[in-house]
């Protein structure tokens, strides 16, 4: 029995397919002490992560050293003054420490803020002015320490600085040697499943990061996430391709996969080379894969090896090409099982297991989510329809896997829960099997000649040309369509920007789109102007 099951309840119809998902948790539900700990105490040897890095460093740790030296950091942030509900700001990349770190923090209570390292000076003001952490761990590398000193000279804060890893850095006490001499043991504080226990920044792709805060029920929500989505086995193997400072790390690297009794791979890295990402996929013998579209794509084009442990993979984060998708499964075997959810939920519709997976299909709604798509005023769309992706709560309960509120937002908060339902802010369709296809954001929808056009699908196609390395979609205005559809380009190596070549990609593109889709206009451009998860800022190439 895995300990999610303690927290659960799982109905299957007559083919063993989950179609129904409850809860049942303690008032003070806390994952460090209920599941991690939990989990200590029953199989303290039982492997919980395996890192390893560029270097060739590698350390397997099983419950019982997370139950250790989550409880020496915790004892160390004590002492510094970190006690249910202070802000503690995690920039921590794939170390390890941020595992001990992470569950360190959910026992004392604090609200954890991971956040990239890729942060610069200007981003961090803007989160310390909002946040206001009472402290911050970080990376000695990539000159975090200094881009942190100089962002603190200019806010009204004044967090505890520790630095992992390192020597002494002037300013930061070394969070790593605290935590050697630190004691093994730690009383439980009290806390509540609704206390605040997470928090990310978005991305702004239009406007300021708004800060997205999580209770101590998140973990939970993530069951689903790992089992039925990921495919995480109980004394497996689970590797996601993130780094800590983005919300997918959540959704692959600790909190499903722990309570479904998976170990986490991580391999810290900062070059992405798909090489060495199948090599570690065979040294280890990873069971279950998640990554973005990006680096499927990497792969089909460099070329997959054989990776015989490997039994199931899935990808989120942006449309999959469908080209991607045959080249990938005819070459492993396996489908590639593709999900939808954002940074304020969890996997909200996914290609679930028991169930085959069609390309390009955000598949079906889990059942922990009641999910219904809207138009304008509020009206169910027929099927086949485009409309809003909105999560109907149930009635008189609490609505797990959605968050709590934006920090200091309370009327953006109001404004996404208008009308009593979570509007994503997503458009969708759903066809005649009853799966779910993604359309686009609202506010990237083009309309054209009197049709609405998602940029995605015709991104898509544009991937495929060879001299495409990156794209995105725009609608500009018209006089004669209202919105012309535009594609801004970046080219790959040994391709020149040139009139033949843009009416190569036209053409090539045109063949295979609806007439009212084509290509107008094409731009190309040396960079992409993106946020800082590696977003492109339509926005910008919009002029908003």
């Amino acid at each position: 029995m895995s300990i999610y099951e303690k927290y659960c309840r799982e109905t299957f119809d007559e083919h063993g397919n989950l179609i129904k998902f409850e809860f049942e948790y303690p008032y003070d539900f806390n994952f460090g002490y209920d599941v991690a700990d939990a989990i200590a105490e029953q199989t303290p040897d039982k492997k919980a992560l395996v890192w390893c890095n560029t270097e060739n460093e590698e350390h397997i740790f099983t419950f019982g050293d997370i139950r250790k030296y989550s409880n020496r950091i915790a004892n160390v942030l004590k002492r510094a003054g970190i006690r249910r509900g202070s802000r503690v700001l995690v920039i921590l990349k794939r170390h390890y420490e941020y595992w001990f770190t992470a569950v360190a923090l959910h026992k004392l209570g604090a609200l954890m803020i991971p956040a990239t390292h890729m942060l610069t000076a200007k981003d961090l003001e803007y989160r310390l002015t909002a946040s206001h952490p009472d402290a911050i761990i970080c990376t000695p590398q990539n000159d975090v320490p200094e881009t942190i000193r100089e962002a603190v000279k200019h806010v009204d804060c004044s967090p505890s600085l520790f630095c992992v890893q390192s020597d002494d850095i002037d300013d930061f006490v070394n969070l790593t040697a605290a935590m050697k001499t630190a004691e093994d043991s730690f009383v439980r504080v009290p806390t509540l499943a609704s206390d605040p226990m997470l928090m990310y920044f978005t991305s702004g792709t239009t406007g300021n990061p708004k800060g997205v805060i999580h209770d101590f029920t998140y973990p939970l929500a993530h069951i689903i996430t790992a089992k039925y989505w990921q495919q995480a086995e109980e004394d497996g193997l689970h590797f996601t391709v993130a780094e800590t400072g983005w919300a997918k790390a959540s959704w692959g690297k600790l909190y499903g996969q722990w309570l479904v009794g998976s170990a986490v791979m991580v391999y810290d890295f900062d070059n992405f080379d798909p090489k060495q990402l199948t090599n570690i996929i065979n040294r280890y013998g990873v069971t279950s894969f998640c990554a973005p579209p990006t680096v499927y794509r990497y792969l089909v084009r460099k070329g997959i090896p054989d990776m015989p442990n490997l039994r199931h993979a899935s990808t989120a984060g942006e449309k999959l090409a469908t080209e991607v998708f045959k080249c990938f499964t005819e070459r492993t075997g396996i489908p590639l099982c593709e999900g939808y959810g954002q940074t304020e939920t969890t996997l909200l519709m996914g290609n679930l297991k028991g169930h085959t997976p069609k390309e390009g299909s955000m598949g079906m709604i889990s059942p922990m989510y009641h999910i219904e798509l809207l138009d304008k005023n509020g009206t169910p769309v027929h099927q086949g329809e485009i409309g809003e992706v909105v999560i109907v709560p149930p009635e008189n309960k609490k609505q797990i896997g959605v968050f709590c509120g934006y920090l200091d937002n309370e009327k953006q908060y109001a404004y996404v829960w208008r009308g009593g339902v979570y509007h994503t802010g997503d458009a969708a369709w759903q066809d005649e099997n009853g799966l779910y296809w993604f359309h686009g954001r609202f506010d990237d929808i083009i309309k054209t000649g009197g049709f609405r056009v998602g940029p995605y699908e015709i991104e898509n196609v544009l991937t495929e040309h060879p001299a495409v390395t990156e794209c995105s979609v725009i609608g500009i205005p018209d006089v004669l369509r209202g919105q012309a559809i535009k594609a801004v380009i970046l080219l790959g190596d040994g391709y020149e920007p040139t009139k033949e070549l843009e009416k190569e990609i036209k053409d090539f593109c045109n063949h295979k789109l609806a007439e009212y889709k084509w290509i107008r206009t094409i731009e190309f451009v040396n960079e992409m102007p993106k946020t800082i998860s590696g977003k492109i800022r339509k926005s910008e190439l919009r002029g908003d």
